[in-house]
């Protein structure tokens, strides 16, 4: 009798603990869509559309994953899905960013100033009407592009897109619009902000000049403070942003309006620049988007700078069998940067093991991020980094699913000290250099030796941008979590 009560109450325990765990780990219809598709590999358009469908057909359970306008948001659901594929072993990714395109819009914010016209004269080679030209034909979605002229405010430009890529002479066709005479950045920049949807992408071209409405026996070291603190005022009050700025060079044949100093004529190259605008999940997923390849990379671009990243988080794993691995581990099987039973080679007593990541969505140059010394390692044990590109020709049956999709391997190596460990690397976030080089106290000689690559006040305008989203620290970090 003893026995038959026993065998009950343990039969009862485990159908408790089997409901606990069940109740645990129980999902929602489209969380099964999704993991069910990731399995049998089914990552077509078709598949997705129906994991929409299924968002769609419950807007009250799946409000998060609805657009303001009550439409299924791609991006936001390409995050889930890479949460999920994340958990799978091995991890499975499906890039879904490419499905996304049909949601986004371009808006092309146009400075029509008396400092931009020389920009685009008849005889110069017209880099700056190019560079506009190629965001519109290299946007994906371009038939969706809007153009707006602004100066002293925003206005409407009159033509369709087509008027505006045949235009051979943009100024002259927008003449008279707005008051050239001078820009409000303030209020530019406040109303691209303030009307932007979640998928807009607004790009503002312009030479970054600041130059309000009457600076008369007003000293540079004064605008220099006030376009800084302009500049922090304005991006603090938006969240979840982030700003890319393209730095290009144009001809530039006409008259100059320098800030202390009579006009002149000058002819010969001046920076010109490609602000780009948008939520920074969008920015994330045009990045790792192959078909914004040529949007995102800019023609002529001389530098390129990215405005809030820090702690980005990126798609990384450690490779479990790769061939610079020394010692033993095993990852865990719910944590794809935790490694257990660590053992240094027999000989050497050293553990190394590479962690495959997704860096291209941090927009930095391929020479930034395959240098060592732009990363900061820390670990109680010592361990070293090397950085390396990853190429297809690494790719094997047995690591293709880890290192596809990735762009570097950092690869550690030391001796473990402790029984625990954690190594840390952080991809540090520190100003450009280029914008301290590139930036002008004084533009009144058009002789002086970086007249010709430099901006008056660069440093100040987008030093207040940093500031506002607190640039600073590190791009990203990574930690991987060891033990005996």
């Amino acid at each position: 009798m003893k026995k038959i009560i026993f065998v009950v109450l343990i039969t009862a325990v485990v159908a408790v603990m089997a409901g606990t765990m069940l109740s645990c780990h129980r999902s929602t219809p489209l969380e099964k869509a999704i993991r069910q598709a990731l399995v049998q590999q089914d990552t077509t358009q078709a598949r997705f559309d129906s994991l929409c469908s299924i968002v769609a057909s419950e807007p009250d359970r799946y409000k998060e994953l609805l657009t303001d306008a009550g439409e299924p948001d791609a991006l936001v659901l390409a995050k889930l899905i890479d949460e999920i594929g994340s958990t799978l072993r091995p991890p499975v990714r499906w890039d879904v960013a490419r499905y996304a395109v049909k949601q986004l819009s371009l808006t092309i914010y146009f400075e029509r100033s008396g400092s931009m016209v020389p920009y685009d004269a008849p005889g110069g080679r017209g880099q700056l009407k190019k560079a506009v030209n190629d965001l519109i034909n290299f946007f994906p979605t371009g038939d969706k592009a809007g153009i707006k002229i602004v100066n002293d405010a925003i206005y409407p430009y009159s033509g369709s897109i087509d008027d505006f890529l045949q235009d051979r002479n943009i100024y002259a066709s927008t003449q008279g619009v707005g008051n050239a005479s001078y820009t409000d950045f303030q209020k530019i920049f406040n109303e691209i902000l303030r009307v932007q949807q979640p998928g807009n992408v607004s790009v503002l071209v312009s030479d970054l000049i600041y130059s309000p409405a009457d600076t008369r026996d007003v000293s540079l070291e004064k605008i220099f403070n006030e376009e800084n603190s302009l500049a922090t005022r304005i991006f603090k009050q938006y969240k979840g942003k982030s700003i890319v700025v393209h730095q290009l060079m144009g001809d530039y044949r006409g008259k100059y309006y320098p800030y202390n100093g009579k006009p002149f004529n000058y002819s010969g190259q001046r920076p010109f620049y490609l602000v780009v605008i948008a939520d920074s999940r969008v920015i994330d997923s045009m990045a790792a988007d192959a078909a914004f390849a040529q949007f995102m990379r800019p023609a002529g671009a001389v530098n390129s700078y990215r405005f809030n990243q820090a702690e980005q988080g990126v798609d990384c794993c450690v490779l479990p069998d790769w061939k610079d691995n020394s010692g033993r581990f095993r990852v865990d099987h719910h944590d794809p940067l935790r490694l257990t039973k660590c053992q240094g080679d027999r000989t050497t007593d050293v553990l190394c093991f590479s962690v495959a990541a997704r860096l291209d969505g941090l927009q930095k140059d391929a020479r930034f991020l395959a240098d060592a010394a732009n990363y900061h390692l820390r670990s109680m044990s010592g361990f070293t980094l090397k950085v390396t590109p990853i190429t297809t020709d690494m790719f094997t049956g047995n690591n293709k699913s880890y290192l596809e999709g990735k762009t570097h391997l950092l690869t550690f190596a030391g001796k473990m000290q402790n029984a625990r460990e954690e190594v840390t690397v952080s991809l540090t976030n520190d100003f450009p250099a280029w914008i301290e080089r590139s930036s002008a106290t004084t533009d009144v000689n058009p002789s002086a030796a970086d007249f010709a690559t430099t901006t008056l006040g660069l440093k100040e305008f987008l030093g207040g941008i940093a500031s506002a989203f607190g640039s600073g620290g590190s791009y990203t970090t990574i930690t991987v979590k060891l033990e005996r």
